[in-house]
């Protein structure tokens, strides 16, 4: 029977607290994320209850409503029932609810804001990335060819302008003119600046501005310098707008702000996040020389558990900032894989265990979800639930993870970590690296399905 989505809607959002008592509603690949004004209006066990809804989660200061796969359509249903858009709280008007969130759990929350909308996008890209190595390696087209080259332009489009997609949501997160920030980030990969910069290097000589050195450096694909470069443009703004005269505040504010923000970007802030990430690089590349198998291995092993924490979020900055100075992510992407199908198999076993239908039902739906890189229904409606699959997940994750650890296996494109995602593993330069990432995909089922059988399950 087709779910009713628009009841559903209806009935979520009376439970939070009603139209207004919400100040913003986004989603991610399963769940719907609200920014309430008062979270104890929200009737959360009933909400666990309600049929269509697979869990609750306060995450970060966001009340987290868990759907699965079909989100986006009560996502939507929601949308047509409520007028809450632009209603999101300035930085002025904050409540205190607000100021006395965690700074851990605001951390995660602008993590979240800033990585999950643009998520999709670059799993897109990185799926069409993955075909085209393959479509080189195979000879099915010409490296020379216009077809290969405009395939290769697809792939690299969204990695390249990074800068400018991830200004845009960085600018929500951070309550900023979105124009402005996008306009910084267009600003660190102008052909312009990377003329200049290769002019500098070739002649030996270095850039200025008024006599202040502007580091000689690469922003395309990069992550932490636009961050920071929309963090500090987010207070510039509010301050220059704050005392600009009226006459003049719609070219005056923008004006200045930029003329504030573009120099500091470049001289300090701009440098600044490129250290930072080159040395995130290589305290992990020092890892994987040293102790290769461990960070797989403790992701594999506890991704379910930072899911339920949100903490998961603060690997996906890691993995694309690998990606950039390195071009391959051998900390987020691996251990979440094997992770995710490992969750799949403990929720298989959960459904050939059990002697409910309903329970075989969902176990065998969440499990397949799962494997193909949508855990949340598998997590909160069976592995959590019964705890033992959870056991089991981790088991099987901690396992693959340290196979690849040792097989020293990375992703190569940013995607959703399942089953559909191994061609992003695929290199010319390293043709064994899919198949080792197939086996440990294989290692993680078989033993979460295994463990899970043996464990059993309590849901009569």
């Amino acid at each position: 029977m087709a779910k009713d989505y628009a009841q559903l809607g209806k009935k979520i959002l009376q439970l939070v607290g009603g139209e207004d008592n919400v100040t913003s509603l986004v989603h991610c690949a399963t769940r719907l994320r609200f920014n309430l004004k008062d979270e104890s209006k929200a009737q959360t066990e009933a909400l666990k209850e309600t049929d269509g809804v697979l869990g609750v989660v306060l995450n970060g200061g966001q009340y987290q409503i868990i759907i699965g796969g079909d989100v986006n359509f009560v996502f939507d249903a929601i949308w047509q029932q409520a007028d809450f858009g632009g209603k999101e709280s300035t930085a002025s008007e904050a409540s205190a609810e607000e100021e006395e969130k965690s700074r851990i759990a605001k951390i995660l929350d602008t993590i979240a804001g800033m990585f999950v909308p643009i998520v999709p996008v670059m799993a897109g890209a990185g799926m069409i990335k993955a075909l085209v190595a393959l479509v080189g390696m195979m000879n099915w087209l010409p490296k020379d060819s216009s077809t290969y080259q405009l395939l290769n332009l697809f792939g690299d489009t969204v990695f390249y302008f990074l800068p400018i997609i991830l200004a845009t949501s960085a600018a929500k997160k951070f309550k900023t003119n979105q124009y402005l920030a996008m306009t910084v980030g267009a600003a660190l990969i102008s052909p312009t600046f990377i003329g200049l910069v290769t002019t500098a290097r070739e002649n030996g000589t270095g850039l200025d501005f008024f006599g202040l050195p502007v580091t000689l450096a690469s922003y395309s694909s990069s992550v932490i310098p636009i961050i920071l470069a929309v963090w500090l443009l987010s207070y510039v703004e509010r301050f220059v707008d704050k005392y600009m005269p009226n006459v003049i505040r719609i070219f005056g504010t923008p004006m200045v702000t930029l003329l504030i923000v573009l120099p500091l970007t470049f001289i300090v802030i701009g440098p600044l996040g490129t250290w930072l990430g080159d040395g995130l690089s290589l305290l992990i590349n020092w890892m994987n020389s040293y102790v290769p198998w461990l960070v797989p291995t403790v992701v594999g092993a506890t991704t379910p558990l930072l899911v339920m924490t949100g903490m998961h979020y603060g690997l996906i900055p890691i993995g694309i900032n690998m990606l950039a100075t390195t071009g391959v992510d051998t900390v987020a992407g691996p251990g979440m894989l094997v992770s995710n199908i490992a969750q799949g198999g403990a929720a298989l076993a959960t459904a050939v265990k059990t002697k409910k239908a309903t329970t075989k039902s969902l176990a065998i739906s969440t499990g397949i979800s799962a494997v193909l890189g949508i855990t949340e229904p598998a997590l909160y409606g069976i592995n959590l639930k019964f705890k033992k699959p959870l056991y089991a997940a981790m088991i099987g994750g901690g396992a693959a993870g340290l196979y690849l650890g040792l097989m020293n296996v990375g992703r190569f494109a940013q995607v959703a970590p399942g089953l559909l995602a191994l061609p992003s593993f695929f290199s010319e330069n390293a043709p064994s690296n899919i198949l080792h990432a197939a086996i440990a995909s294989a290692i993680a089922f078989v033993i979460a399905f295994i463990a899970e059988l043996f464990l059993g399950v309590t849901d009569e």
